[in-house]
């Protein structure tokens, strides 16, 4: 008879994000609370490692070298519509939040984020659907979040936003610096 007893089916989780310290350390502390995790450092590994058996949740960078988490999002929907994908990234705006729910995200949260941000994001949208806000986003955010959007457009070109925008660069690199504003 074996020592140990029988263990349920423990939750997969992807974990794809293209700094490794972050992605490894996140990776422990799932794996200490339940979750069989799986880690990749770009959209094309990732795929590699679901090719044959999707997670029931993933976790996915925004921005990664390549393809981007947006794509990978995409892909894993394709291939299972019900994998949760959360979407991390530290260059949160309305746009990329809105595209990503749009193309299937279940949640979308700002870095830096630890587990229980991860698991607490997962669990939220799961006891409750999502509601809408009526509330009205100061100028300041508004701001950012037309900064935000013609910086994607330029493909994180500083340089280029700032002329689009008809604002000095260093300007937009010290607006970039500061956190986004609060509703």
């Amino acid at each position: 008879m074996s020592a140990t007893a029988p263990q349920e089916h423990a939750p997969t989780l992807l974990l794809v994000d293209d700094d490794a310290p972050l992605r490894e350390r996140l990776a422990r502390a799932l794996t200490a609370r339940g979750y069989e995790v799986r880690t990749a450092g770009s959209t094309d590994e990732a795929l590699a490692l679901t090719a044959s058996d999707s997670p029931e949740y993933a976790v996915v960078d925004l921005r990664m070298p390549g393809r981007g988490g947006l794509d990978l999002l995409q892909a894993l929907h394709e291939r299972d519509p019900a994998t949760r994908v959360l979407v991390l990234t530290g260059y949160g705006s309305i746009a990329t939040a809105v595209q990503a729910m749009r193309l299937g995200a279940t949640g979308y949260l700002p870095k830096p984020a630890d587990a229980d941000d991860i698991l607490a994001a997962f669990s939220k949208v799961e006891e409750a659907p999502a509601q809408g806000t009526d509330a009205t986003p100061s100028l300041a955010r508004v701001e950012w979040e037309h900064i935000q959007r013609v910086l994607t457009d330029c493909a994180g070109n500083v340089s280029e936003a700032a002329r689009r925008l008809g604002v000095h660069r260093r300007s937009l690199q010290r607006k970039l610096q500061k956190y986004p504003p609060r509703w």
